[in-house]
């Protein structure tokens, strides 16, 4: 495996730059990255099929509790790669890494798997790009960012806003070229009307699902169909809500552009206030501030009526005293102060070398090439033995915020963060949240 790994870094490292510039990039001789994916749903497949795109791999495992998920990737799979061939199907992550044969290992589980099946695919030898937000607790980001270190594995974290080219332009023309002055304040948002109020009854589950290892270590629920597919992320046992969805990108965004680490100190109000009905416990409405010396980032979510600014529903504004930043996956504005109207403007990217993205089943075509530039870096890493621009270690500060404000908000009250201790500063209740319970038989990763 070793000597392999090092031909295949020589390679890329030689043969990268046709990534950006031409359908597909040139093979490195007869060699190919070897490619697994665990989890099959809707952004694990979305991620393997834009790595595709970029790069010579070959898709030889995915893994998914769900039969029909992994027959539906399958599919996909052996449509757009080269060699034509349908991956190996797996049940059990355990079972696919055993073979110890990956070079690269996608992660689109729910979040409640990540911190498992990332550090179990670097202890297998692969490099890893994980879909935010990393981890379900903070002491799990802890364990996953001591475990890309210690195997010396490249980790990649989806949080692919640092790879959007309107967005890096935006950067580029507007933050770094000093037009925003001193900047005073920040505000991040998403009013989306996402959560899932429906409220069926128990039913069997299904033959081609197994749920009790889809459920892992978080608590098992009664089936009643709900979190499967995509609605897991409106329950709480398995994520962190619209915070740790969609705040930890907007959060992560304005933190990359103004080049910032970890808040001081983090409160959150919130609650169900509108959206009563149905079973989804995450909050249809919150507020979190997270505190730096310079400014304040407060973040707003609802998940019911209208948008302040129907341009950016899910946005980032940057408060300069010579103007404001307008930030989205869509599009940017500048608009300086005195001004009503942009006087710099940029939109998302998109290309048409890609036919197939215009077909793809629930592909974000405004993401798809941020989402092939994330690729292109994570592979520059790999090459290189750097890290890549969304690191695990910056996916942990983006995540672990987002989870501290849900602990301000369960307690009620402000937390001070110690990043160097990793805890909260003076309060034992609130470090006991710091690390949520497993369902036995699954271990909790330590930090080592």
């Amino acid at each position: 495996m070793m000597h392999r790994r090092k031909f295949l870094q020589s390679s890329v490292a030689a043969g990268l730059v046709y990534a950006g510039t031409s359908r597909y990039a040139e093979p490195f001789g007869d060699m190919k990255f070897r490619v697994g994916l665990i989890g099959c749903g809707w952004y694990g497949t979305c991620d393997l099929l834009r790595l595709i795109q970029v790069a010579p791999v070959e898709v030889v495992s995915i893994c998914d509790p769900d039969k029909h998920m992994l027959a539906e990737t399958s599919a996909l799979v052996a449509e757009r790669q080269a060699s034509k061939k349908h991956p190996r199907h797996y049940k059990d992550y355990r079972e696919m890494l055993k073979e110890r044969d990956l070079d690269i290992v996608i992660v689109g589980s729910p979040d409640h798997w990540h911190a498992l099946h990332m550090i179990a695919a670097v202890e297998a030898g692969a490099h890893v790009y994980v879909q935010k937000p990393i981890s379900r607790d903070v002491v799990e980001g802890q364990a996953m960012v001591a475990a890309a270190r210690k195997h010396k594995r490249v980790v990649q974290v989806g949080t692919q806003r640092r790879s959007t080219p309107h967005l890096v332009d935006a950067m580029e023309r507007i933050v770094k070229a000093g037009k925003l002055g001193t900047i005073g304040h920040v505000e991040i948002c998403c009013y989306y009307h996402m959560r899932a109020n429906g409220n069926p009854p128990v039913q069997p589950v299904p033959d081609h699902l197994d749920y009790d290892l889809w459920t892992g270590p978080a608590p098992l629920r009664p089936y009643d169909g709900l979190p499967h597919r995509r609605w897991w992320r409106t329950f709480m046992e398995y994520g962190n809500g619209i915070v740790g969805d969609m705040c930890i990108h907007m959060l992560d965004m304005i933190r990359w552009q103004l080049g910032l680490g970890w808040p001081k100190r983090i409160s959150s109000h919130g609650g169900i206030y509108v959206q009563k009905g149905g079973k989804s416990n995450i909050t249809d409405t919150q507020t979190a501030t997270f505190e730096y010396d310079q400014f304040p980032i407060v973040w707003q979510h609802r998940t019911w009526g209208n948008p302040p600014d129907p341009e950016y529903p899910w946005a980032g504004f940057i408060y300069g005293e010579k103007g404001t930043l307008k930030l989205s996956v869509h599009r940017w504005d500048f608009i300086p102060t005195g001004k009503t109207e942009p006087t710099e403007s940029g939109t998302a990217v998109i290309v048409d070398k890609y036919p197939e993205d215009r077909t793809e089943k629930d592909l974000e075509l405004h993401a798809a090439e941020a989402n092939r530039a994330h690729q292109r870096d994570f592979l520059r890493a790999i090459a290189s033995g750097g890290r890549p621009v969304a690191d695990i270690e910056e996916g942990h500060i983006s995540s672990a915020s987002c989870i501290l404000a849900n602990i301000a908000m369960q307690l009620g009250r402000t937390l001070t963060w110690d990043p160097v201790k990793h805890e909260v500063v003076g309060d034992p209740e609130a470090n006991k949240l710091l690390r949520r319970p497993y369902r036995s038989p699954w271990v909790h990763p330590e930090v080592s």
